[in-house]
C-alpha cells in the first residue's frame, strides 16, 4: 500500500517535469507510475491532493540533506556557494520545472498554494537558522530581520531559478552581485569594536528615519 502511494507521488513529480501542470492528469500520472488510474483517487481523493502530497514529499527529501550541509557553512559567502551548488543540482534533476509548475498552479488553486507555501517554509526554516548563526555578533545583527531576510533569500533564489531559463547571463550577474554583498558584510564584520559601535549607532539613526 505504502509502495503504491510512493509510486504515485514519484509519478506525479516526474509527470510535472515532463508534461507540465496542464499535462498532469490522473491518467498521465498513473501511466508514469505504472499503476491503475483508479488508485490515484483511492489513495489521494483528487489529483490536486496528490500534487500537494508530492510537493511536500519532494521538498522534504531535498531539504533534509541541504539542512545538514548548512551546519558546515561558516560565512555568508559559503552560504551563497551552497545555494549555487543546490541550484545547479536542482536544475539538473528537473526540479526547477516542477517548482515553476507548482507556483503557476498555486495562483489559481488555494489548496495548491497552501501546499506550496508549506513546502517553501521547509526551505526557509533552515536558512533562517543559518542566517541567525552567521550574523550573530555582527553590527548588522540587531537591525536585520532574519526571518524576513530568510524569506527574501528563498524568494530570490526561486526567482533566479526561473529567470535563468530566459536570461542565463542575467541570473549569473545577480548571483555575482550577492557574492559581492557577502564580501561587503565580511569587511564590516572585520572592523574593530569602535567602528562597530559607530556603525550600529549610524544604522539605528537611519532606520528610525523610515
Amino acid at each position: 500500500m505504502a509502495d503504491t502511494r510512493q509510486r504515485l507521488i514519484d509519478g506525479a513529480i516526474e509527470t510535472l517535469r515532463t508534461h507540465g501542470l496542464t499535462g498532469t492528469t490522473a491518467r498521465s500520472i498513473a501511466a508514469t507510475a505504472g499503476v491503475n488510474q483508479a488508485l490515484v483517487f483511492y489513495h489521494f481523493g483528487t489529483v490536486h491532493d496528490l500534487l500537494q502530497a508530492a510537493c511536500l514529499a519532494a521538498t522534504e527529501a531535498t531539504v533534509a540533506p541541504f539542512a545538514e550541509r548548512l551546519d558546515d557553512v561558516a560565512d555568508l559567502r559559503q552560504l551563497l556557494a551552497l545555494g549555487r551548488s543546490l541550484h545547479t543540482e536542482q536544475r539538473a534533476e528537473g526540479n526547477v520545472m516542477v517548482l515553476a509548475q507548482l507556483l503557476a498552479g498555486a495562483q489559481t488553486s488555494p489548496e495548491l498554494a497552501e501546499a506550496t507555501a508549506a513546502a517553501l517554509r521547509l526551505w526557509i526554516t533552515p536558512i533562517e537558522r543559518a542566517l541567525t548563526r552567521l550574523l550573530a555578533g555582527s553590527p548588522l545583527a540587531d537591525l536585520v530581520d532574519t526571518a524576513g531576510l530568510a524569506r527574501a533569500v528563498s524568494a530570490g533564489f526561486i526567482g533566479l531559478e526561473l529567470y535563468e531559463g530566459v536570461d542565463q547571463e542575467g541570473a549569473k550577474a545577480a548571483l555575482d552581485a550577492l557574492d559581492r554583498l557577502a564580501v561587503l558584510i565580511e569587511v564590516v564584520d572585520d572592523l574593530g569594536p569602535v567602528a562597530h559601535r559607530a556603525l550600529r549607532a549610524k544604522l539605528r539613526r537611519k532606520t528610525r528615519e523610515f
